[in-house]
């Protein structure tokens, strides 16, 4: 109890200061998305933005060094999934670990009859229960400052964190009722049987192939789609659309169509 009044005291000390222009700027250059966001999104934003700066350990690995440009464009585009949620600024997250460009993570897989390989594979990003979320810049700076091509590693590896609030992976975060939770793995299983269907047969979707991996990649991919296919989503896949809309409590689609009207 003192604990967490002592953490809202030191956030709202941290929120009530300026946001620098000199962030400002940086959203504007490598965050794309920022131009979608009303006055209030901006503002709500921006606060998370600062939590976030402050608050989690930011590491350069492989010659990065870090810088507020790092950590401004990094935050913007993880606190977009926070910005209608009850949330504590990914709780589960202490450090974010950023590399220049891919890194390799070692992967085991079986190899038949009882062999086992390990290998290492390159990698954009990665999400550890209890660990760290782990970045590529380039892919983070080239996703924010694209925010239409259904791609964006920093959506799908927080997407990760915040499945594994729960403390599983399992592709279903924390629901707010049982009645939400009955749709969600109503629409997201028939969802992924159809995009492992599609991937089978070598039949293009909106949706990355990398989903039908497992039901924890299905949700953080249909995440990145989700911001940045929300029209495409809406028209496709209106079920999907419509469970991610109630979660994340935004709705993507109507934002860009005023936009570009």
């Amino acid at each position: 109890m003192v604990f967490g009044w002592f953490k809202k005291r030191r956030r709202r000390r941290i929120i009530d200061k300026p946001f620098p222009n000199a962030w400002v700027r940086i959203l504007e250059e490598n965050f794309a998305y920022w131009r979608y966001l009303d006055d209030r999104e901006q503002t709500a934003l921006q606060h998370i933005v600062h939590v976030l700066v402050e608050e989690k350990n930011w590491e350069g690995c492989g010659g990065v060094e870090m810088s507020d440009e790092i950590r401004v464009t990094i935050a913007a585009q993880a606190a977009l999934l926070l910005l209608e949620i009850d949330h504590d600024y990914y709780a589960n997250v202490d450090s974010i670990l950023v590399y220049p460009s891919a890194y390799l993570l070692p992967r085991t897989s079986s190899a038949g009859g009882g062999a086992v390989t390990e290998e290492s594979v390159p990698v954009l990003g990665s999400a550890r229960m209890g660990g760290p979320v782990i970045l590529s810049w380039d892919s983070v700076r080239g996703s924010g400052r694209n925010e239409r091509d259904g791609r964006n590693v920093v959506y799908h590896e927080f997407a990760h964190k915040l499945d594994m609030l729960d403390g599983m992976v399992d592709g279903t975060p924390v629901m707010v009722d049982d009645e939400e939770f009955r749709e969600w793995v109503q629409v997201m299983t028939r969802e992924y049987e159809e995009l492992c269907e599609s991937a089978r047969l070598g039949r293009k979707s909106l949706l990355d192939d990398y989903g039908a991996t497992n039901v924890g990649e299905f949700f953080a991919v249909a995440t990145e789609a989700f911001f940045e296919k929300p029209v495409e989503m809406k028209q496709g896949h209106p079920a999907l659309y419509g469970v991610l809309q109630d979660f994340y409590g935004q709705d993507p689609a109507a934002r860009v169509g005023d936009q570009e009207q």
